[in-house]
C-alpha cells in the first residue's frame, strides 16, 4: 500500500532537498567551432550597460620604458628612467617595456606552444590539472566557472613557473628570462617610491616569489557585442608582463575611459598589481582592464604575473606611512590568502582589494 508523506516532510518537497544538477560547461573553443553558430548561449551574455561602455579615442600614448636604460651603468640614464617608471605607475599603471633582451623568437615560440595546447582534444586538456588556485597546473574556461554567474568567452591554462617549475613539456628558458626582467622592473619601482632598491625584493621574498604563466584563448565570437573575454578587473601580485599574437582586444581604464592597447611586436605590456597598490599605500594603483572579443580572429595572450612568496605578508611599507604621516590604507594579508580570496569570488573589478582597505 502506498504511503503519503506528511506535509512539510522532505519526501513531499523533493525540489527543496535535492540541489539542481551541476551545469555542464564546455570550452569556448568547442562552442565556437559548432557548425553554423550564429548566436551565443545566454550564459555568455553580459549586461550591456555595465560592461560595454564606449572606448575613448584618446591619442595619449601609453608610456614606454626602455629596459636597457633601466639597467644602464650610467647613473644619469638610470635615474631618468626610474623617474619615468614612477610617472607611468602613477598616471597609467600600464606601460610598454622595450629592449628587454628576451629574444623575439622565444616570445613567438611560447605563443605557438600555447596555441598547440589549445588545439588538443577537450578531454585531454580537462585531464591535465586541478581546480584550486594553488594547483600548479590548471585548465579551465571563463574565470572561475564554478562561481561565475555569467561565463567569459575565454579558455585558459595556468602553470606555476617559480619557485618550482611546472610544465607539460617545455623548458623553463622563457620564464627565467622574463623573471629577470620583472625583478629589475620591481627594483626600479621600489626606488621610484623612495625605498631601497631591494626593499620589495627582500621584504616580500621574491627569491621564492610566485611566477606563473596564464595563457588565454579568445576564439572568434558570433556576437562580440554581447560577450566579454574578461570583465573589468585588476591583477593580483606585483607586476604582470604580457605578450600576445598581433590581435587586439585588451582595453585599459585611463582617466575614467576605456582605451584600446594595441600590441607592439617584441615588447612586453606591463601592469602593476594589487600588491604594489598595497605596498605603496595607494600611491601607485592597480588599474582596471578588460578583454573584448571579435567575430573574425582568434586572440592568444600570455600573461606572466609575478608576486610575493606565498607566505609573505603584504602591508603598506612602513617608510611610506611613517615619513608621509598618513595612516595605512590597507590591512596586512598573506599573499596566499589573497589568492584564495580572489579564487572564491567572481571577477568583479577591484572587489578583493576593497575588502582589505582600512576604514571602509
Amino acid at each position: 500500500m502506498a504511503t503519503t508523506a506528511p506535509t512539510g516532510s522532505p519526501l513531499s518537497q523533493p525540489s527543496l532537498t535535492h540541489p539542481p544538477p551541476p551545469r555542464k560547461v564546455t570550452t569556448v573553443k568547442a562552442l565556437s567551432e559548432l557548425p553554423g553558430l550564429s548566436s551565443i548561449p545566454s550564459i555568455y551574455t553580459f549586461p550591456k550597460q555595465t560592461y560595454h561602455e564606449p572606448v575613448s579615442d584618446t591619442k595619449e600614448p601609453i608610456p614606454t620604458i626602455d629596459f636597457s636604460l633601466l639597467t644602464s651603468s650610467h647613473p644619469g640614464q638610470r635615474s631618468k628612467t626610474i623617474r619615468e617608471l614612477g610617472k607611468a605607475c602613477r598616471n597609467w599603471g600600464f606601460f610598454m617595456v622595450t629592449k628587454h633582451g628576451v629574444p623575439e623568437r622565444m616570445m613567438k615560440a611560447i605563443i605557438e606552444v600555447c596555441r598547440e595546447f589549445f588545439e588538443l582534444p577537450e578531454e585531454e586538456k580537462r585531464g591535465i590539472g586541478g581546480k584550486h588556485v594553488l594547483d600548479p597546473i590548471r585548465f579551465g574556461t571563463s574565470f572561475n566557472e564554478s562561481v561565475d554567474e555569467i561565463l567569459c568567452w575565454r579558455d585558459y591554462v595556468k602553470i606555476f613557473q617559480h619557485p618550482e617549475f611546472h610544465s607539460p613539456k617545455k623548458s623553463p628558458s622563457f620564464s627565467k628570462r622574463v623573471r629577470l626582467v620583472a625583478r629589475e622592473i620591481i627594483r626600479g619601482i621600489s626606488e621610484s617610491l623612495g625605498l631601497e632598491k631591494d626593499y620589495i625584493d627582500e621584504t616580500l621574498n621574491l627569491e621564492n616569489g610566485l611566477q606563473l604563466i596564464a595563457a588565454n584563448l579568445y576564439p572568434p565570437c558570433p556576437r562580440p557585442e554581447l560577450a566579454m573575454g574578461l570583465p573589468p578587473h585588476s591583477d593580483h601580485g606585483l607586476l604582470t608582463l604580457l605578450i600576445q599574437n598581433q590581435i587586439g582586444g585588451l582595453q585599459v581604464q585611463h582617466k575614467g575611459k576605456w582605451v584600446n592597447i594595441d600590441p607592439i611586436p617584441n615588447s612586453f605590456l606591463a601592469n602593476i598589481g594589487d600588491h604594489i597598490e598595497i605596498l605603496s599605500n595607494g600611491k601607485y594603483k592597480s588599474v582596471l582592464h578588460r578583454a573584448v572579443v571579435n567575430n573574425r580572429d582568434e586572440r592568444i595572450s600570455i600573461a606572466v604575473p609575478h608576486g610575493p612568496a606565498l607566505d609573505a605578508i603584504v602591508s603598506p611599507a612602513s617608510k611610506l606611512v611613517e615619513n608621509v604621516g598618513n595612516p595605512p590604507a590597507y590591512g596586512a594579508m598573506k599573499y596566499k590568502e589573497y589568492l584564495e580570496l580572489q579564487q572564491g569570488t567572481m571577477l568583479n573589478g577591484k572587489s578583493c582589494l576593497e575588502r582589505i582597505r582600512n576604514g571602509d
